[in-house]
């Protein structure tokens, strides 16, 4: 961050410890995103109108490049918190899903690919028992199994079948998922 953070408590005393838990945020949120260039944290205790305690409302305000990130709960906001650690947690939650997003649209962020596609062709299968073999091009053989091919393709399937699948880590070793005969 290029400026240090800003945390601002009104209408209640600055705690160290609730200084520390909001630090320990702001840190968790830059771990996720490094191009945050300013964070502002402002904690207001208010009155509930006619009633007995307090309300908590949290705002966190992030600048990163091209824009300004807001999570501010407005008064009567069915957010505000009697409990001032929850209405921080659910603050930062708010503000790391926007985050999150901003992120996600802008790149910066790697969404999940999917597998790599692999084909092989099958060498050994037993429709009774519901599984296969097959082989890649590069000589190794995988197991895969009725659940794993698409749609009817199961009652398609003879030896040397030409397959499109994904190669997963198993506890036995290389399995194939999401199977689909090819051509």
């Amino acid at each position: 961050m290029q400026t240090d953070p800003q945390i601002v408590f009104r209408g209640l005393d600055a705690s160290p410890a609730l200084t520390q838990v909001i630090h320990d945020k702001i840190a968790l949120l830059e771990r996720s995103f490094d191009r945050i260039t300013s964070c502002r944290v402002t904690v207001e205790k208010r009155d509930r109108h006619g009633r007995k305690g307090h309300h908590f409302d949290v705002a966190v305000e992030m600048e990163v490049p091209g824009t300004v990130i807001v999570v501010n709960h407005k008064p009567g906001d069915m957010n505000a918190h009697e409990d001032v650690n929850v209405a921080i947690r659910d603050s930062f939650k708010a503000a790391r899903r926007q985050l999150d997003d901003y992120a996600r649209k802008k790149g910066g962020v790697h969404v999940k690919a999917h597998p790599e596609k692999h084909h092989g062709r099958v060498v050994r299968l037993f429709p009774d028992e519901g599984y296969g073999f097959l082989k890649t091009p590069g000589g190794t053989e995988v197991f895969f199994d009725r659940a794993s091919v698409a749609g009817d393709g199961w009652d398609r399937l003879d030896l040397d079948s030409d397959l499109e699948f994904s190669l997963m880590d198993g506890e036995k070793g290389p399995y194939a998922a999401n199977l689909s005969l090819r051509g």
